[in-house]
C-alpha cells in the first residue's frame, strides 16, 4: 500500500485509539462487552486510517474481533459433545497472541500483514 503521511495530532489520536482497542480486547477476554465495544471503535474510527500503517492495525483488531467471535461460538456449541472447553481455550490462546502481536507492533509504529479489511 502507498502509505498517507498523517497530521501529527491524527496519528497520535489513532493510535491512542488503538491502544485503546487493544486493552479493551484484553479486558474483553473477561468481560465480553468491552470486545464488542473496541470493534465498535473500530469500525467509527478506521475511515480516518485509511491508506496508512494505522489502517493494518484496525483491520488486524477487527479480525480478531470476528475470527474471535466465531471460534467462540464454535466452542460453546461444542460443549454439548464435550470438545467445546478445549475450543473455547484454543480460541482464548490464540486471541491472546492477536492482541500482543498487534500490542507490541502499535508500539513499535509498524504495519501488520495480512491485514485486508473483513469489512
Amino acid at each position: 500500500m502507498s502509505e498517507t503521511l498523517l497530521p501529527e495530532a491524527q496519528d497520535r489520536k489513532l493510535r491512542r485509539l488503538a491502544t485503546a482497542v487493544y486493552a479493551l480486547q484484553a479486558l474483553g477476554l473477561v468481560i465480553w462487552p468491552a470486545w464488542v465495544a473496541g470493534a465498535v471503535i473500530d469500525y467509527l474510527e478506521i475511515g480516518e486510517a485509511r491508506g496508512t500503517w494505522l489502517e493494518t492495525q484496525f483491520n488486524w483488531q477487527l479480525r480478531t474481533f470476528w475470527f474471535g467471535l466465531a471460534a467462540a461460538a464454535i466452542g460453546w456449541l461444542l460443549l454439548a459433545v464435550k470438545i467445546g472447553a478445549l475450543v473455547l481455550a484454543g480460541a482464548a490462546v490464540w486471541a491472546v497472541y492477536r492482541i500482543v502481536k498487534g500490542w507490541i507492533a502499535l508500539n513499535d509504529g509498524r504495519a501488520l500483514a495480512l491485514a485486508e479489511a473483513p469489512h
